[in-house]
């Protein structure tokens, strides 16, 4: 298996390539920006790019997802809950002071229990509202991994302030859907370093009483 993730854009948003070096495919989680550097890491490591899975539509998460799609073929996942986020790409370009990247609807909704991910290694969607109304992570069960987006972090949660945020539904989805997984669950979150479930259940300020 290879599992790398890395920051792209000026938001250093945590991009994830998963690859299967048997049947030579991949997924991309969350193609910000810097699409040379993904297009480059997937060549070097001979993977064709099979899919790719945006946990949200802010700009720093979706915004280059069009131009990966558009150089390998792969569709694009997006819950379509966060339609009218991807609709108001202008306006969040002008709140970074950036210019506005081209996004298109995507191929498919990431429903809340969809599978997807590679044949050997698959993800069930958790639509976990809040950040955004289509926020999602990505539990690969088999892994012992989630990649979270923007809904749990190191010590911390989403922020709940953009249109459509919601402090409350955030601190359920975390509560009802991501809590209940196992404590040694890696944990990728949309910004920042990795950590674990049961370190969160323990010591995230945000989660405790």
């Amino acid at each position: 298996m290879i599992l790398e993730t890395f920051p792209v854009g000026m938001l250093q948003c945590n991009c994830t390539i998963l690859g299967d070096e048997t049947t030579g495919e991949a997924m991309v989680i969350d193609p910000g920006d810097n699409i040379p550097q993904i297009v480059a890491r997937l060549e070097k490591h001979r993977l064709k790019l099979k899919q790719i899975v945006v946990t949200h539509a802010h700009i720093d998460h979706v915004g280059g997802a069009l131009k990966l799609k558009q150089q390998t073929g792969a569709p694009i996942f997006l819950n379509q809950n966060d339609l009218p986020l991807l609709e108001m790409m202008e306006m969040q370009a002008g709140w970074l002071g950036t210019a506005t990247p081209e996004v298109a609807p995507p191929d498919a909704s990431a429903d809340d229990h969809l599978v997807v991910g590679l044949e050997r290694y698959p993800a069930t969607v958790l639509h976990t509202p809040g950040h955004t109304p289509g926020s999602i992570c990505l539990h690969f069960a088999p892994l012992n991994l989630l990649v979270a987006g923007d809904t749990l972090f190191a010590g911390s949660i989403g922020r709940t302030d953009l249109p459509g945020g919601d402090y409350g539904k955030i601190l359920r989805s975390i509560r009802d859907r991501l809590l209940p997984l196992p404590d040694e669950t890696q944990v990728i979150p949309g910004h920042g370093p990795a950590t674990t479930i049961g370190e969160e259940r323990d010591s995230n300020p945000f989660l405790q009483g």
